[in-house]
């Protein structure tokens, strides 16, 4: 519902953005923004690109052009990105009609881009709409032949949709190209036919459509004026210009068909009113500025003074065509100088011919090299589109044998992943079978040690019974007999028993000693140690030495943390018999706040902590450290040994 909610609130936006009646630019600018933010959380790509383009328009609509332009390029980029080609033509489609006026080999490039992919599409209406405009490109830079082929191209293929108005609509567009094409190449009578085919189908038109009827009207009444036709030509021109309201609503428009009807009467040789129908258009386009049409008038007012061989109004209004023709450097300013080659005598006559035949020479050198480049644009795009076909091809073959290589890959990853883990667990099984065997050790050990304990108590009570016990019974039965004798001899012979009984006193308290002192005790795991250092030290020729607390209970410390310990002593044994290249290794163990320490020292040649890389050893003490919750201090520096501390709570559990 969220998604919809926000879809719904892009749609809403984007119209407000649209609605120049209501809303300031500003206000439009921020809806425009505000629905691609919304378009970018609904994460729909037709929502984020409709939003774009409606920026870039506001852009243009505010003249804002670099902004327009980069808009409408990261536009391209973001629409190749999502695929999306119905925007990417939209977008091209828009970049022409902005080159349309200022540069019209690039809006030719663009128009063309656009009705490649229209036509890929099969949208048969867009592409003949794109075809329009790259014909009436043509036909301004006369290259009359290829607009007559892109106009009747575009014409088949509205041919072939249904008759609805917009069809109709751009038929007859196209219609009025081909007229305004023939009317240039001198053939007035296809002119003709054209303009009034074009003029048929707008009249079908559902709707006011009297602005387009009229341009129609104007532009077949110039065929019919250049085909010597004036007083139909005439009639036309009336019936345009009877609109009371034209003047108000088109002034330009007004202006232009104003000058066409006076000159039109004034070839026909009717120059009553000529001048004062002149006058008037002039003063129509000097009102709103329009200065581009006011050339044409201007040159008509100069043929009409210079008719009426009145050489100073002539000049006058002749340089003043020129002066404007000059910002546009086209076939305006060509008529310009020709005219003034014609009122102006002498050098200055001569002087404009020249100028007049350099400018017709290098206006058809650059109609020539625009057509070239329309040409070349065909020739490069078509190039372009046969090296994406074979780029595409390869890129599939790339990416089939992408697939192959990456599913091979694959499949090795599987089977060394496999086979690694295979090695883990057998060396995890080795490491259990290690670790039983410790463990086992140390239950044989203990087995030992209670033999011992066994063994001791029956020596002792061997000992209690046989000795002390014996020695007991025999000074008793000897003091019973003198019990009664009271002779020097029974008393000096007591005292010898008495002294006996002493003696037999100090054996039972060493006894009782010996009994409170467990010979055993505490012996298991340390000699399990004492023989692993006493087999390393001698495999490796080193010196080893043990010290230990005898305060440590190791019967109370876990058998993992034995093991553990165990296996760090021997993995500390291999590296300084490998690394360090020492002579002595000291070990101990010792408590300090209910947590047992080991320490492994050796006088090696020790390493830069800062430097070396941790090596597998201390990786593997670390690992094992982390199992009983230990830690693990390095102290080491080069030629002064190195030492590992290690501690481990009593109780890890």
């Amino acid at each position: 519902m969220a998604q919809r909610s926000k879809k719904d609130s892009v749609a809403i936006l984007l119209s407000r953005s649209s609605n120049y009646e209501k809303y300031d630019y500003d206000t439009r600018l921020l809806f425009a923004k505000r629905a691609k933010q919304y378009a970018e959380q609904s994460r729909k790509d037709s929502l984020v690109l409709k939003s774009n383009l409606q920026i870039a328009d506001l852009y243009k609509e505010r003249k804002f052009f670099d902004l327009f332009l980069k808009a409408n390029h990261d536009n391209l980029k973001y629409a190749e990105r999502v695929g999306d080609s119905v925007y990417q033509a939209k977008i091209y489609s828009k970049m022409g009609d902005f080159y349309e006026k200022i540069l019209s080999d690039s809006a030719y490039y663009y128009y063309y881009k656009s009705e490649k992919i229209y036509r890929r599409l099969h949208d048969a209406y867009n592409t003949a709409s794109i075809l329009l405009s790259i014909a009436i490109i043509q036909k301004n830079e006369k290259d009359f032949i290829g607009s007559e082929v892109t106009s009747v191209e575009a014409i088949k293929l509205l041919d072939s949709l249904p008759k609805i108005d917009k069809n109709i609509r751009k038929k007859a567009y196209l219609y009025n190209n081909l007229g305004l094409v023939f009317d240039q190449l001198e053939q007035q009578q296809e002119a003709i036919n054209y303009h009034n085919k074009a003029l048929v189908l707008k009249q079908s038109l559902e709707g006011d459509n009297s602005a387009t009827i009229d341009n129609s009207m104007n532009n077949l009444g110039a065929a019919y004026k250049n085909s010597g036709n004036y007083k139909t030509a005439l009639e036309l021109y009336k019936s345009v210009l009877s609109n009371k309201n034209l003047k108000q609503e088109r002034p330009s428009f007004y202006a232009l068909v104003l000058d066409n009807y006076a000159n039109t009467r004034y070839q026909s040789g009717d120059k009553e009113q000529t001048l004062k129908l002149y006058t008037e258009a002039l003063n129509v386009c000097d009102s709103i500025g329009e200065s581009y049409n006011s050339i044409i008038i201007n040159q008509h007012i100069a043929e009409y003074y210079n008719d009426m061989k009145q050489k100073d109004s002539a000049k006058k209004y002749a340089y003043r065509a020129k002066n404007i023709s000059e910002q546009y450097h086209n076939d305006d300013l060509l008529k310009s100088l020709l005219l003034l080659s014609k009122i102006e005598s002498d050098s200055a006559a001569v002087q404009h011919y020249k100028a007049y035949i350099h400018l017709n020479d290098s206006l058809q050198k650059s109609e020539r090299a625009v057509r070239n480049k329309f040409a070349r644009i065909r020739y490069e795009t078509k190039e372009i589109e046969q090296k994406n076909i074979k780029i595409s091809k390869e890129r599939s073959w790339l990416i089939i044998l992408s697939g192959g290589l990456l599913i091979t890959f694959f499949l090795l990853f599987i089977i060394i992943t496999q086979r690694n883990r295979n090695k883990s667990l057998q060396f995890k099984q080795q490491q259990q079978q290690a670790n039983e065997e410790i463990y086992n050790l140390m239950l044989l050990q203990q087995d030992k040690i209670d033999e011992a304990r066994t063994m001791e108590k029956r020596r002792i009570s061997e000992e209690l019974h046989d000795g002390i016990l014996s020695r007991l019974f025999g000074t008793r039965l000897s003091l019973d007999s003198l019990n009664f004798s009271t002779s020097a001899e029974a008393i000096q012979t007591r005292g010898s028993y008495l002294d006996e009984l002493k003696t037999i006193e100090q054996d039972i308290r060493k006894v009782s000693h010996d009994l409170n002192i467990d010979f055993v005790s505490n012996s298991g795991y340390i000699d399990i140690v004492k023989t692993l250092l006493e087999k390393q030290a001698l495999a490796y020729n080193i010196m080893a030495e043990l010290k230990h607390d005898d305060n440590i209970n190791w019967d109370a410390i876990p058998n993992k943390t034995k093991i553990h310990l165990y296996r760090i002593i021997q993995e500390a044994i291999q590296n300084v018999f490998k690394h360090a290249k020492a002579s002595k290794i000291e070990i101990k163990f010792y408590l300090e706040n209910q947590e047992l320490f080991l320490e492994i020292s050796d006088d090696g040649i020790g390493f830069d902590l800062n430097k070396s890389k941790q090596g597998i050893g201390l990786k593997n003490m670390k690992s094992r450290l982390k199992e009983i919750h230990g830690h693990l201090k390095v102290i080491s520096e080069k030629q002064n040994g190195t030492t590992l501390i290690i501690n481990t709570p009593i109780n890890n559990t």
